[in-house]
């Protein structure tokens, strides 16, 4: 297994840190996560030869990236996890530039942020297409059954005022309504765009929220700042707060399933063997029961209930 050089990767990590500063501090609370190799460094343990596991902003991704390091780890291979890197505008450029290694990634999205003007919903489709979009030496390896979509989700008293059962009924009444989303959600094809291009939906107006559908988002939703929130398919609070998730007829989201992307020159043949035995036992239904566990009541943090899930699996 290759690795950039150690001063190569220490450049590209200052350059990361100081020319993406101020979107990381928006996407992070402030905090650069690309700084602990400086930490690891300062300590005197040197990590560098380690697989390096990033992840988005938002918790299930955290989870899942360190579910791949556990697993990485528990088949003797070093790893280590950088989490809440940002957006895909953020963490692809960390991989192209060896800041991290390898993030868990959901296909449909992946696809749409490598090639803006595709139309394919199909779960294999975008697999077969993502093998010859991605930029030169990033490849993604077997997606798994688990899959987590946004959706336009609403309060059970807005569903019942507009009888809202899917985008098309919202479609009808978008005018009046605010939508609640990342900031992104506003340049994304799949976000205002789309809905726009398929639905005919133009909301009154656009809040910009940046915890990715989390607890904020939530929030908004149910104090009526906003009526209508992008929110991701496994999230707890759904259930927790009886909130209705609308139906996509015109799959404005396509498949996204989970997925490993990694640098293909940093991950050996013995890691991706690892990776996809992850994806091999991943499930919707372990989503929602990690995202519980992590944003529920329990609380618990991202490490704790990977390794649960690890053991539970077999792989820890």
């Amino acid at each position: 297994m290759q690795h950039p050089r150690p001063n190569a990767r220490r450049k590209a990590l200052a350059v990361l840190a100081g020319g993406m500063a101020l979107a990381l501090a928006g996407c992070s609370g402030g905090g650069d996560p690309l700084e602990n190799e400086t930490t690891a460094e300062a300590s005197g343990s040197s990590t560098e030869q380690a697989l390096v596991v990033g992840s988005a902003d938002f918790p299930e991704s955290s989870t899942i990236a360190e579910i791949y390091a556990g697993a990485l780890n528990a088949a003797g291979i070093e790893a280590e996890t950088r989490l809440g890197i940002g957006s895909r505008e953020v963490y692809i450029p960390a991989l192209e530039d060896g800041s991290i290694d390898l993030i868990p990634e959901y296909t449909g999205a992946l696809l749409v942020h490598t090639d803006p003007e595709t139309d394919l919903v199909d779960a294999g489709e975008i697999v077969d297409s993502l093998e010859e979009k991605l930029p030169e030496n990033l490849v993604v390896l077997e997606p798994s059954d688990a899959e987590d979509k946004d959706a336009m989700v609403v309060t059970a008293a807005t569903a019942e005022k507009y009888q809202l059962e899917s985008i098309e009924d919202l479609a009808k009444v978008c005018g009046e309504l605010t939508l609640g989303a990342p900031a992104e959600f506003a340049e994304r094809t799949q976000g205002l765009a789309g809905l726009k291009e398929k639905y005919g939906c133009e909301f009154k107006k656009f809040t910009a929220i940046g915890d990715s559908g989390g607890p904020l988002t939530v929030d908004a939703l149910l104090n009526d700042d906003v009526q209508v929130a992008d929110i991701y398919t496994t999230t707890p609070a759904i259930e927790e707060n009886g909130l209705v998730v609308l139906e996509d007829p015109k799959q404005n989201w396509p498949a996204q399933q989970v997925i490993p992307l990694i640098a293909d020159d940093r991950v050996s043949d013995e890691a991706r063997d690892v990776l996809n035995e992850v994806s091999a036992q991943l499930t919707t239904e372990d989503l929602i029961a990690l995202n519980q566990a992590v944003s529920g009541d329990q609380k618990l943090d991202p490490a704790d209930a990977a390794q649960d899930w690890l053991e539970e699996k077999g792989l820890a």
